[in-house]
């Protein structure tokens, strides 16, 4: 509007009119000629304005607006003061408004202006409705977008004047449109070594120990540690950090345990020892420490864990920084060493003992041998060899990544025992660090593993390098008994494939992983109030600038707590804090748990051991079956959360101690399950709550010591057995017989295979004695026969 038309609408004003009325209308001229752009000659003006703005920022990456979850902005309702714009011009024709939204938003001009500020298709389009709905929904509206509307109804206005109003309501409904700058500023995460100026005031030694599974690396690492005046470990679990923490103490050297769930002071009087053992992710970088170890490092890379080695890297107050790990992570420290102005120091070690891989798989348990692991990575493939093992009359101990850590101990002991009959590992790769295992031969039951990638999407791959060497890498350790180390395969067909991949060079790592803190995520919910803590994340991540030396790690797990729990009432710093537990999204009863926690916390109702206990049904009775032993599992890893809780909200969760004495008790119960986990999955075979035979051919060739050609072979020998045995019934569609006596034990792999051969022989001699060769042969018939019973 120009100033000639704000002067004459002044002097149209009736002298009757209330003095607040025209006070209003000034304010508002004097607004839209200080603020708003003039009409259509102005557009570009306002467009090269923008542009330049946006230059100027440093010409970041558009935004993934799809993230930008519009508010609602409600309609004004009747106004006390009436409607002051319908009395300052005339009320407005709906319809002949409806005709210049329209008009409006056909505009190329607008469009193009709107894209200037970071209003995209998408967004334009959104911002639109909401601003037409907003007009044609009020019962009265501002006095200036009221004029403005009346004016281009009579022509005094151009359409393109409504951009301004137009652009207010957008930034009301995106609020992130107001702040981008802001926005970009608080997520850059480029240089991290600024973010800790304790361990930048310091010139740090930096000794790299790099070197194989079993090659003395970390051994050397951990004499530094012990021979300081003060030191840290950081490892990256519960048991490592516990082992640590024995060991010092046990050579004379007092050292503290400090955990994710568990707190240990060595001294009686509370008072912190000048040694620590901790997980990685709870190291101090504030503590002045003479030596730093930190294992693992090449797990700098992990796509969910990464940013804790990452600060531990930067952020230690170290004299002398010990890093143990892969070759493949030398060239990244070096290089983010090179940032910080220290030096990386290269130490290189070989393998103690010799591991061999062997010219033959073990194609049949029946060929096992004392010292013998079965690494598998699934729990079914776990429970289908336990029980194929138990039915050779062999006994073995059996180790997952979710059993808890005391039972994992329990099951190493049992099998490292030399006066245990039990001689026998079934593991997934949960060996693969954290225990010492007395094992001679390391045994893959099968080389695909599923994965998680740095998107958070489910892949299932072979194996990589690294980790075939961590795991092959158990076997023949120096501290055991075995002074070699022998590798194979379950299956023939695998072999080539693991030699393959153990002479694959290992990719050298790229990136170290980053994590917002809960600062910079308060400062994004300053400007962002009215957005969910899920939605913040992942407007934080798009939003983020990394060097080419870092990533942000995947944060869906944190998203999935902060989804679960929004509906809660809790402060922001409360809520991150709860959707860092560390929980196990596949465990309906940890996940209602957490649910729980943080409702009973929004409520100030402290979370007791008597509540507790009810909310577990505590006394546990023991497993009956494996759904009974996964029950406690997940019990146990409730109480893991409510621990972890208690060292962050001590007056909420005040019985740490108690719940603590309980979860030993609950440990031991489990010890007992899997002390006798062939009788829980023989009771649930039974009760039909596992089901082992889903089993894929080539898992049961694996079994019986087949290739896939016999796989084939066998599942048609089953099914003749079947039908020769059985005459077609109601139960045609059930298990074989063959399956049924496999399954009870009454019937070996092997067994099978020699009737097979049997079988097959006295067919052929049959089919020979025959005397019209046009006739089908019995196998042939049945093969017809078994076409048409899969077709129907």
């Amino acid at each position: 509007m120009s100033f000639p038309r704000c002067a004459l609408l002044w002097a149209r004003l009736p002298a009757g009119r209330p003095a607040g009325h025209r006070a209003a209308l000034c304010s508002v001229l004097r607004a839209r000629v200080e603020t708003l752009p003039g009409a259509l000659g102005r557009v570009s003006a306002v467009a090269s304005a923008s542009s330049s703005s946006s230059s100027a920022s440093g010409g970041s990456k558009a935004p993934n607006t799809s993230l930008f979850v519009p508010l609602t902005v409600k309609p004004q309702g009747p106004s006390a003061d009436g409607d002051v714009g319908a009395e300052l011009t005339r009320p407005l024709d709906k319809n002949e408004v409806k005709k210049i939204l329209d008009k409006f938003y056909k505009r190329k001009e607008i469009q193009k202006l709107g894209a200037d500020y970071g209003l995209d298709a998408r967004l334009f389009h959104q911002a639109f409705i909401s601003f037409r709905n907003y007009i044609m929904q009020s019962h009265s509206l501002d006095v200036d977008i009221h004029i403005i509307l009346n004016d281009i109804c009579f022509s005094a206005a151009h359409v393109d004047d409504l951009f301004p109003f137009f652009l207010r309501h957008a930034k009301q409904i995106f609020p992130v449109l107001e702040c981008k700058d802001d926005l970009r500023k608080i997520s850059d995460l480029r240089i991290p070594p600024n973010w800790y100026p304790e361990a930048r005031a310091i010139q740090r030694k930096i000794i790299f120990h790099s070197g194989p599974t079993n090659s003395g690396k970390t051994y050397h690492a951990i004499q530094k540690y012990l021979s300081a005046k003060s030191g840290v470990y950081c490892g990256p679990l519960k048991l490592l950090a516990h082992e640590i923490f024995e060991k010092s103490n046990a050579a004379g050297v007092p050292c503290d345990l400090v955990t994710g769930e568990e707190r240990v002071t060595i001294d009686a009087d509370g008072k912190q020892a000048a040694h620590v053992a901790c997980t990685v992710e709870m190291c101090s970088v504030t503590t002045p420490y003479e030596v730093a170890v930190i294992d693992e490092i090449q797990m700098i890379k992990d796509p969910a864990r990464g940013w804790a080695w990452t600060r531990a890297l930067l952020g230690l107050c170290a004299e002398e920084v010990h890093l143990c790990g892969e070759s493949a992570a030398i060239d990244l420290v070096t290089e983010l060493m090179y940032t910080t102005g220290e030096e990386v120091e290269v130490r290189n070690y070989k393998r103690l003992t010799p591991i061999s891989v062997l010219d033959h798989a073990l194609e049949s348990l029946d060929n096992l041998r004392p010292g013998d692991c079965i690494v598998c990575f699934s729990k079914n493939d776990i429970y289908s060899v336990s029980r194929q093992i138990e039915i050779r009359g062999l006994e073995s101990a059996v180790i997952y990544g979710s059993l808890p850590p005391g039972t994992k101990l329990a099951q190493a002991k049992k099998f490292n025992d030399p006066d245990d009959p039990c001689k026998i590992l079934v593991a997934t790769d949960a060996i693969g660090m954290g225990l010492n295992l007395s094992i001679r031969r390391i045994i893959f039951y099968s080389l695909i593993k599923p994965t998680i990638n740095e998107k958070g999407e489910k892949e299932i791959e072979p194996i990589t390098t690294s980790q075939a060497l961590q795991i092959a890498g158990r076997a023949g350790r120096f501290s055991s008994k075995y002074k070699e180390g022998e590798v194979t395969t379950m299956n023939r067909e695998d072999l080539s494939l693991l030699r393959e991949i153990l002479n694959r060079h290992v990719d050298p790592i790229k990136a170290a992983g980053l994590h917002p803190t809960a600062e910079q995520i308060e400062m994004f919910a300053y400007h962002l109030p009215d957005t969910t803590l899920a939605n913040l994340i992942d407007i934080f991540v798009d939003f983020s600038q990394v060097d080419g030396q870092y990533f942000v790690c995947n944060m869906d797990d944190f998203k999935f707590s902060a989804e679960l729990i929004q509906h809660i009432p809790l402060s922001l710093r409360v809520r991150y804090v709860f959707c860092t537990a560390p929980i196990n999204k596949k465990q309906p009863f940890v996940c209602s748990s957490l649910l729980q926690f943080a409702r009973q916390y929004s409520r100030n109702e402290p979370l007791t051991f008597s509540w507790l206990r009810r909310y577990i049904k505590w006394p546990l009775l023991p497993p009956k079956n494996i759904k009974d032993l996964m029950d406690l599992e997940a019990v146990h890893d409730v109480l893991d959360l409510y621990l972890w809780l208690s060292y962050r909200f001590i007056d909420m969760f005040p019985d740490a101690s108690l719940i603590r004495d309980l979860q030993k008790e609950l440990d031991g119960v489990i010890q007992d399950g899997v002390h006798n986990i062939t009788k829980l999955i023989k009771i649930s075979e039974s009760h039909k709550l596992l089901n082992l035979e889903s089993l894929s051919a080539e898992n049961q060739s694996r079994l019986s010591g087949t290739s896939k050609g016999q796989a084939r072979r066998m599942r048609g020998t089953k099914t003749l057995g079947s039908k020769a045995a059985e005459p077609p019934g109601p139960d045609a569609g059930e298990k074989s017989l063959a399956s049924r006596l496999v399954q009870q034990g009454l019937l070996t792999a092997d067994m099978l295979k020699q009737l097979e051969k049997e079988w097959l022989t006295q067919q052929t001699e049959h089919g020979k004695d025959r005397t019209e060769p046009e006739t089908p042969s019995p196998s042939k018939g049945t093969r017809r026969k078994k076409k048409e019973s899969d077709s129907d």
